[in-house]
Formats: C-alpha cells, structure tokens, sequence
C-alpha cells in the first residue's frame, strides 16, 4: 500500500514538474514572438498584461510544485544500484564519467527497443509480400533497369502508341546521345516535347501550336503554361519503372484528351473560360479524361 501511494506522489511532482515547463515555455514563447497585431492599438500594454499572467501562472506552478515534492518521502535506504554503484569509486581521471555514460546509453537502447518494437507493429500490419517489386524479383531473379534501353526498342514502343492516333504526329530525334526526345504536334491545338531516358519519361514542355518549340523554355500563352503544369503532374502519377510501357502509353493517352481543349466545357461548371483565371478547362483526370478547370476539379 505505502508503495502504491509513493508512486501516485511521484507521478503528481513529475505532472507538475511538466506543468511548470509548459508553462516557463510559454512565457518564453511569448517574449520571442514579441507585439502581435491581435495587440491593437494599444499593443505594448496588452502585452505586458499578457506576461504578467503567464509570470503569475509560472509562480503558481512553481508553489505546487515544492508543495508536491515536499510531501514526497524520503528513501530510507539507498537505491539498488547492482555492480554499477562501483564505476563511480574508480579513482582514475578519464573513467569517472563512464557511469554517467553507461546511464545514457540504457536510456539510448531502450528508446531503440521501444521504437523497434512501434516499427515491427506497423510493418506487420502493412505487408510487402505481395508487392511490384518483390514479384518482379521471383520473376526475373533481379530488378531490370529502365535507363539503359536500346533505342530501337524505345522508338518501336513510342511508334506504336503514335499509330493508335490520327490527329497526333510524333517525332522521335536523338540530339543528345542515345535518349529520345519526342516531339508531339496534336491537331492543331498544341505541340509538346517529352524528353526521356531509356524507357522514363523524364521532362514534358507543352506550347501553343504557333510556337517554337523546345525542352526549356515556357510558353507565353498561360493556358499552356497551365497544361505543362498539369503534364507533369500526369508524368508522375502514370510513373511505373516496372510496367513503363504502359506508362508511356496511358501519358500519350491522356495527353491526347487535350485535342479538345478549347471545345470540350468544364464537366463540373458547364463553363468555357473560368469567371476568375479566364481559361479553358485546362485539367484532365486520369481515368476519365474528362476536362475540369483547376478551380473545379476538387
């Protein structure tokens, strides 16, 4: 019984122990943030009585806090140290301080163990056993590499997808080494440049059909600043280093939804040009194609 209450006492002083640091933090928080302008007017003396009642909270806290330890009994004995209580008592300069040491690294590994233990937890509940990368293992004994395709594999892959549409001419050019850079002229509305390495798609750059093309430099019209925003967006969400082929072609796909862009009205507003940005529905979603204003398509 008297231990049970010992450890009721004790967690008391540790609980206001922790609550006059919360409570010294925020005076100091206070100092550091300074005149607010939720001061008004007459800031520098609302904020003096701002400090003064966090002062008086931390007086408050300190009070209980020497009543708390105050009413904590004394050991009557020395703590059980173990074999560790001799460490202290070596007389030699350089391991005076391994006690201190040996205290701090028990407190080192069991945060490890304790984490270990929350990390194991989450692991368990979310397993890998059926993931991309572990099939793909069993399959082929070892990850393949997408960066070093032969090119005649990257352009038979890209011309495929370019036969499926009419209305979409792609051009494949090398201008830097072995990596393709495809050029994408959509019927008139725009023309696009994707730049790739292997089989990736690394770098899209969208323009107006009456501008010059290239990998770096934007567009002047917003619309189709907008739309290489948007493209690279889709660049990542279709990313797949273990299926990029299809990859590439759900990008094609739905980059060619855009033969439509100045056409097609916003599915969610029914509107042409957006009443605020004054554009087109400039967004497509992935699975259906079908066009949204940013400002609608949440």
């Amino acid at each position: 019984m008297n231990q049970t209450i010992n450890v009721d006492q004790l967690n008391s002083a540790l609980t206001s122990l922790r609550t006059l640091r919360s409570s010294v933090s925020h005076v100091f928080e206070t100092l550091s943030h300074g005149l607010r302008a939720d001061h008004g007017e007459d800031g520098k003396d609302k904020f003096l009585s701002e400090l003064q009642e966090l002062l008086n909270n931390v007086n408050i806290n300190v009070r209980d806090l020497e009543q708390t330890v105050n009413s904590l009994p004394i050991p009557t004995a020395p703590f059980n140290l173990g074999n560790t209580t001799f460490l202290s008592q070596d007389t030699t300069q350089d391991r005076q301080a391994l006690y201190t040491q040996l205290v701090n690294s028990y407190k080192w590994t069991d945060k490890i163990h304790e984490y270990s233990s929350f990390a194991y937890t989450l692991l368990n509940q979310n397993s890998l056993k059926r993931s991309n990368i572990n099939s793909a293992t069993k399959r082929r004994g070892k990850m393949q590499s997408n960066h070093n395709v032969a090119p005649l594999q990257v352009d038979n892959v890209i011309n495929n997808i370019g036969r499926s549409y009419n209305d979409m001419k792609i051009t494949i050019s090398r201008p830097f080494a072995s990596n393709a850079v495809v050029q994408i002229n959509l019927s008139h509305v725009l023309k696009a440049v994707v730049a790739f390495k292997g089989l990736l798609m690394e770098w899209v750059m969208v323009k107006g059909y009456g501008e010059t093309l290239d990998l770096w430099t934007e567009s002047r019209h917003n619309v189709f600043r907008k739309v290489t925003e948007n493209a690279h967006a889709a660049m990542l969400h279709f990313y797949s280093p273990m299926i990029p082929e299809l990859a590439v072609r759900s990008f094609m796909t739905w980059l060619h939804s855009y033969v439509n862009l100045f056409s097609d009205p916003c599915k969610r507003c029914g509107c042409h040009l957006h009443h605020t940005s004054m554009l087109p529905p400039a967004w497509r979603d992935f699975r259906s194609l079908e066009p949204f204003h940013d400002e609608c398509k949440q």
